[in-house]
């Protein structure tokens, strides 16, 4: 994913070239509290299945004092058969709603096989997808929530002659539960997000002990709709 271009903020005119690239580079999570560094350098630290290729991206602002925001697709060819987003919330002063003070928010999405769509059973395979993959890696975790959405396209007009396409949406929170010195295992929960993206991309499980996995480079996200 190429890096974004933007401009110099208030205060930069006057500066020398290596003050200015510092400025513009300078990780706002250098600044958190510790547990929060934490939790992101496992993130970052993570190994994932080849097929899955993921980017850091900006998080949101406002939904807590501290936020870290990765995109993935889950890619075959030229082909992205999944794609979301996983947002990692902090608050040290903790949150009633999450009953910790982290906080994992998640978008997936993938197009459907038509027989697949058809299931009136899909919502609830869905989530449990979801709540599988986290226990599946032995992860404890509170306060669920989520919901689960299939849409229909068709098409008219000048794209009349494309087929009808059926997709599948999960968003879905959850409070990770927090170990050592306050840092939930922010990795194994990258890991199972990264196994509900690839089981609603219909992918055959990873081998145990796969050694087939790449780091997280900077790489290219999701396809934007």
């Amino acid at each position: 994913m190429a890096a974004a271009e933007g401009r110099l903020s208030d205060g930069a005119e006057g500066m020398t070239e290596s003050e200015r690239e510092g400025r513009k580079t300078k990780d706002p999570v250098d600044a958190a509290p510790p547990p929060f560094r934490a939790a992101v350098e496992a993130l970052r630290g993570a190994r994932l299945r080849p097929e899955i290729e993921v980017d850091q991206v900006k998080p949101p602002q406002r939904l807590a004092p501290y936020a870290y925001a990765l995109e993935a697709a889950v890619v075959d060819g030229d082909d992205d058969l999944a794609d979301g987003r996983l947002v990692l919330l902090h608050d040290p002063a903790g949150h009633d709603a999450w009953h910790g003070t982290f906080r994992l928010v998640t978008l997936v999405r993938a197009e459907l096989e038509p027989e697949m769509a058809a299931d009136p059973l899909l919502p609830e395979v869905c989530w449990s997808w979801l709540t599988g993959a986290l226990e599946g890696r032995g992860l404890s975790y509170g306060e669920p929530s989520g919901t689960v959405t299939r849409a229909g396209s068709h098409y008219f007009g000048g794209l009349g002659d494309r087929p009808p396409a059926s997709q599948i949406e999960i968003r879905a929170s959850w409070t990770p539960r927090e170990g050592l010195g306050g840092v939930p295992d922010t990795a194994s929960h990258l890991a199972a997000w990264c196994d509900l993206l690839s089981q609603i991309a219909g992918l055959p499980p990873a081998g145990a002990g796969d050694a087939s996995v790449v780091s997280l480079p900077q790489r290219r996200g999701p396809q934007k709709s």
